[in-house]
């Protein structure tokens, strides 16, 4: 491929990957490999969740596990030594102008023959005492990525939705017992989970209009959740050695609120089978792609897929 930095005044490249987490970094490995012109726009942390990810145990090919940052951290440098280039910035808009894609960024408006976005999701988050000081350490989002470190444990799961039902039934694959506090009258759940939930009972104790109100620690390892019975209007709490927090996603989308790009009902981008999206040349992988599993394997697959669809595309778009 051409690099170009400066065309009529204008700053045009290959590729431009938003987010510089596991899905954009495995893709920039692939492209800078063969000389595509990529750069990485990332206004967080690079690595993504992965970086703040206390302890990675089912990343293929570390067999005693790796830790969040050491594993960002490999992939940042594995796409530096390639060429790849990394800026601290943020896109705030994508729109087409002639043949390239204009991306408006806090570093000017640049141009792209191919885009990758890669901002994945976050977790939605409770806000309470205890929660983000305790994150990845006792506190926790993902129970396939964390639940197997609390083996013969008591756990807390919050959440009433699919997602929290279908986490507290995996994570009796490890607990001793699962206190599950949902804070309204009845679950969100679909009328099959919540009977799957019921052959669990003796793991899994519901307790419905139960807020969570604070993660409490001793000596900082967490040991106690306390909330309210809204009913009663009574404090309450319970022992545990760890809290799993289901309560949704939220995509890290909202720059594309006013594109031409289609999301879903959640607001994750829908892409076909090439993870290109509906604004031609534009692609998605990782966490912010609609149906994705949430996993940082996966998330590394899909960067290496959406690597190899662009290199296509950019041999169709050769001047």
């Amino acid at each position: 491929m051409i690099k170009r930095a400066m065309t009529d005044k204008r700053e045009i490249h290959d590729v431009v990957m938003i987010g510089a987490g596991p899905a954009a970094l495995s893709a920039a490995i692939y492209t800078t490999r063969e000389d595509i012109d990529t750069i990485l726009f990332e206004k967080g942390v690079v690595g993504g969740l992965a970086a703040i990810t206390d302890w990675v145990d089912n990343y293929p090919g570390f067999a005693k596990g790796i830790a969040g940052l050491e594993l960002a951290d490999s992939l940042q440098k594995q796409a530096e030594r390639f060429g790849a280039e990394i800026r601290l910035g943020e896109v705030m808009g994508i729109t087409e102008d002639g043949g390239y894609k204009k991306l408006a960024t806090t570093d000017g408006d640049i141009y792209a023959k191919s885009v990758l976005i890669a901002t994945g999701s976050d977790y939605k988050k409770l806000g309470i005492p205890g929660e983000q000081e305790y994150y990845a350490r006792g506190v926790h989002y993902c129970a396939t990525c964390d639940g197997a470190f609390y083996r013969d444990k008591r756990l807390v799961v919050v959440g009433g939705g699919n997602s929290a039902i279908q986490e507290a039934i995996f994570l009796t694959r490890f607990a001793s017992h699962i206190d599950l506090l949902v804070r309204g009258p009845k679950m969100r759940a679909s009328e099959i989970l919540q009977q799957e939930l019921q052959k669990h009972a003796d793991k899994i104790t519901v307790h419905m209009n139960t807020t969570t109100d604070e993660i409490v620690a001793e000596n900082g390892v967490v040991n106690k959740v306390k909330g309210t019975d809204v009913v009663n209007k009574k404090p309450v709490s319970f022992d545990t050695d760890g809290v799993f927090i289901f309560i949704g996603l939220l995509p890290n989308t909202q720059f594309l609120k006013d594109s031409k790009i289609e999301l879903d009902e959640v607001g994750m981008i829908k892409t076909n089978c090439e993870l290109e999206t509906s604004m031609a040349g534009v692609y998605a992988a990782g966490d912010v792609r609609s149906g994705a599993t949430m996993q940082i394997a996966s998330a590394a697959g899909e960067g290496a897929t959406a690597a190899l669809m662009i290199r296509k595309h950019l041999e169709g778009h050769a001047s």
